[in-house]
């Protein structure tokens, strides 16, 4: 199931929620079934060299390397 975006118009909160494209969730917050679900932007492919090198360096810190290909892990 999808992760969607959505606005509650009794308590004015916003949540997402794990929930297929026909439901109609409740209100985590209050319970209300007056949900509206929000356009979400679409996620870009983080192919940019800045988005690369701080996910290596992450990686790094945190002790793998699955960022890096095989030819630059050496082996």
């Amino acid at each position: 199931m999808p992760l969607y975006g959505f606005h509650c118009g009794n308590c004015d909160k916003n949540s997402e929620l794990l929930v297929g494209f026909s439901d109609k969730p409740r209100c985590p917050h209050c319970g209300a079934r007056n949900m509206e679900r929000m356009i979400s932007r679409p996620a870009s492919p983080g192919r940019s060299k800045g988005l690369i090198s701080a996910a290596r360096a992450q990686a790094a810190r945190e002790g793998h390397f699955s960022n890096y290909s095989r030819k630059e892990r050496g082996g």
